[in-house]
């Protein structure tokens, strides 16, 4: 099977973030890069990549949800740029220790506390 395939195969079920995290660390060592992997790198490597992703928007102004008036091709664009930022905002976590995923949850737990809901929910 090639690495395309392995790929859209992929693509048809959810990846989680546990799934993301190895295929990064066995994407690192299989290149000896794990030596150029500390935290300020990966950091440093983020925000350039959060530059590339804010570059797409500079001069658009406000977009539409769903981004119906853009080209595919841009769209495309954007998904490589959000992918950089994920991808390195996993690898930072992992190689500080924090479960991403974990730490996630929590923190939407403690934004509900923090701005709780004021709005009676409408029933039908």
């Amino acid at each position: 099977m090639g690495e395309e395939e392995v790929i859209s195969e992929e693509k048809a079920r959810d990846i989680s973030l546990k799934d993301l995290s190895m295929k990064l660390d066995e994407f690192a060592k299989a290149r000896d890069w794990e030596k150029y992997h500390s935290p300020r790198n990966l950091l440093l490597a983020m925000v350039g990549e959060v530059g590339e992703l804010s570059e797409i928007f500079q001069w658009r102004g406000e977009v539409d949800r769903g981004l119906p008036n853009w080209e595919e091709s841009d769209k495309e664009h954007l998904g490589e740029e959000l992918s950089d930022v994920l991808l390195y905002l996993i690898r930072l976590s992992d190689i500080c220790g924090i479960d991403l995923g974990d730490a996630a949850s929590k923190k939407i737990v403690k934004n509900a506390i923090k701005y709780p809901c004021t709005r009676i929910p409408m029933k039908n």
